[in-house]
C-alpha cells in the first residue's frame, strides 16, 4: 500500500524514496532478497541521478552490500563493502562510528570469502 500511494511521484520527491526504503528493507526482511536487490539498485540509481547525499547514497550501498551477500553474491559484496568503507573515511574520518562500523562489515564479509589476510588488514587499520 505503501509503495503504491508513492509511486507517481517524481523521483526527486523524498517520501517516494523513503517509501522505496521502506519496501526495500520489507522485503529484504522477508526473505525477498531478489526483489529487494531490484528496489535495492533502483533507488541508488535514483539518488545518484539526482545528486544525493554522499551519506544516503553511502546508506543505500551498505543495503545493497548486505542484500548481495544473502545471495551468495559475495565478491560483489566485498565490492561495494569496500566502496562503502572508502566513502566513510572522506566523509567522516577514520574514528567516526560510521566508519568503523563500515570497516568491520568490510572485513567480515572479506572473512566469509576466506580473505583472511585482506580482512586483518583493514581491522588493524581501525586500530590505534
Amino acid at each position: 500500500a505503501c509503495w503504491k500511494t508513492y509511486v507517481g511521484r517524481p523521483e526527486t520527491v523524498g517520501i517516494r524514496l523513503m517509501a522505496m526504503s521502506m519496501l526495500g528493507n520489507g522485503l529484504f526482511l522477508a526473505d525477498h532478497h531478489e526483489e529487494a536487490l531490484s528496489l535495492r539498485e533502483a533507488e541508488l540509481a535514483i539518488l545518484r541521478r539526482n545528486g544525493a547525499s554522499e551519506h544516503n547514497i553511502l546508506a543505500v550501498q551498505a543495503n545493497l552490500a548486505m542484500t548481495y551477500e544473502e545471495l551468495g553474491r559475495g565478491e560483489q559484496a566485498s565490492q561495494m563493502e569496500r566502496d562503502v568503507y572508502r566513502g566513510r573515511l572522506k566523509l567522516n574520518g577514520e574514528e567516526h562510528e560510521m566508519t568503523l562500523r563500515a570497516a568491520f562489515n568490510y572485513a567480515s564479509t572479506l572473512a566469509r570469502l576466506k580473505r583472511f589476510a585482506e580482512a586483518k588488514s583493514v581491522m588493524r587499520r581501525t586500530m590505534p
